[in-house]
């Protein structure tokens, strides 16, 4: 496990101080941007242009759901990596009929007054100050998971919705869709019984990134710009794009990929709409030495692809596994085959409740089932996220997203505290028995031993 060095603490400790004040700042009137534009409110039957920003991996799930909205047009494709842009742009003419603009440099579409909405998907550490300048900007945003890089950064997006006024839709589908709408409703009416614990889920097998080393610019990239907030570094890993997110200074390992996901569906089983009064977890970056047959090999990640985060709400407590080698289905204690990989399972004294993928069914299913694993009740339906967010704007409603801003950064900040915990403690290696002894005397509603032995 890495260490984390003096100088890259003073620049995180810097980084945060800097958004807690900027926070302050933007709730106080006292920040201002020299793009912030004066927009009008859209009309109902006007069309609204996009700028994407990024056109990696998500930027097609994000022009596949708003393209299917006739209210609107995309503008530009923006990524630091213009050839990526550009690749996007012409792959998206021969969709749609149209071209976007490819740009580098997403700050000139901000300055556009033809650009009503920033829908944004670059790396996590680029995620607050893009939406920030966006809402400066007069633009509506919708930013995808997690919000934020850290947990200060939440405060200063919260603090720029509400002095700017525009929406903000954070990219958690599952806050749309029905299934787990009606199956969150049926849990909070009491369908279960009473629910004091919830356990989200990460089951996703993670090959090594490959050794730590030192590799070039790739071409066509403008690296000054693709780092922005973050410090200046060299790359450390073989691919330079999605690698990313296994690297602290940009992204948030499976924890805070995954998590913004699970832990926002746990909370909202739990009926828990706040921070956690504690936090403990374990866990490492295990297995690649054995995968590469090399006791020496040093995978360029420094995110752990194990680890358990234990969440106490006094009442309640949530956990949260992170798994990254090969594990089974998590079953319900009487359920065969009754389980997920990547979810949420909810623990009633009635019953369990179970979102994501059970019995190899869609993530558009949800199940409830009593104390004995029998099915009480089945939720169906996928989400219309996209068309959430286009109904919010043209109504100029921010109240009318499912997932706002408020929600989107509470949520990150789970997974978030989940990594802090780890870091501050991961330089103090413990035994497996002697983490045996200190879970064991952990006072929650999980049974934390057996979470260890899986």
């Amino acid at each position: 496990m890495s260490n984390i060095t003096r100088r890259r603490f003073i620049e995180e400790s810097l980084f945060a101080s800097f958004a807690a004040s900027a926070a302050a700042a933007i709730a106080s009137g006292g920040l201002t941007s020299s793009v912030l534009a004066q927009q009008p409110k859209v009309d109902k039957n006007s069309e609204l242009g996009i700028a994407l920003i990024s056109a990696g991996g998500r930027a097609g799930d994000n022009i596949a759901g708003l393209t299917k909205d006739n209210r609107v047009k995309f503008r530009f494709i923006c990524d630091p990596d213009i050839k990526r842009a550009e690749a996007r742009a012409a792959n998206f003419e021969t969709k749609y009929g149209y071209q976007p603009t490819p740009i580098s440099d997403f700050r000139k579409a901000l300055e556009d007054k033809t650009v009503d909405v920033v829908c944004g998907s670059p790396c996590n550490h680029w995620h607050a100050l893009a939406a920030i300048w966006a809402l400066q900007a007069g633009k509506h945003v919708y930013m995808e998971k997690p919000l934020t890089h850290n947990i200060h950064e939440g405060k200063a997006i919260v603090a720029a919705q509400k002095k700017y006024g525009k929406v903000v839709q954070t990219g958690t589908q599952c806050r749309s869709a029905k299934n787990v709408i009606d199956l969150a409703q049926f849990v909070l009416d009491g369908g279960i019984g009473e629910v004091k614990f919830a356990r989200g889920l990460c089951y996703k097998r993670r090959k090594s990134i490959g050794p730590k080393g030192e590799y070039p610019i790739p071409e066509g990239v403008d690296y000054d710009l693709w780092s922005g907030p973050a410090p200046i570094a060299p790359i450390t890993r073989k691919q330079f794009g999605y690698d990313w997110h296994w690297q602290r200074l940009y992204g948030n390992g499976d924890l805070g990929n995954q998590g913004p996901h699970q832990t926002d569906i746990a909370r909202w089983l739990l009926g828990i709409d706040r921070f956690p009064k504690s936090v403990i977890a374990y866990g490492g970056r295990l297995g690649y030495d054995v995968e590469m047959n090399d006791p020496a090999f040093v995978d360029a990640g420094d995110t752990p692809n194990t680890i358990i985060s234990i969440y106490d709400y006094g009442d309640k407590t949530l956990v949260f596994e992170t798994l990254g080698l090969e594990t089974p289905n998590l079953n319900i204690p009487v359920g065969e085959n009754i389980g997920t990989q990547v979810g949420v399972i909810a623990y009633g004294s009635k019953g369990y409740a179970i979102q994501g993928g059970v019995r190899g069914q869609s993530y558009s299913a949800s199940f409830a089932y009593d104390l004995e694993g029998n099915e009480i009740k089945a939720f169906t339906g996928g989400d219309n996220h996209y068309v959430n967010f286009i109904d919010a704007v043209h109504a100029n409603d921010p109240s009318k997203v499912t997932a706002d801003a408020r929600t989107g950064a509470l949520s990150a900040a789970v997974s978030h505290l989940g990594n802090i915990s780890y870091y501050l403690g991961e330089n103090n290696k413990v035994s497996v028995d002697d983490l045996r002894k200190t879970v064991a005397g952990i006072k929650s509603q999980d049974d934390n031993s057996a979470t260890l032995e899986r």
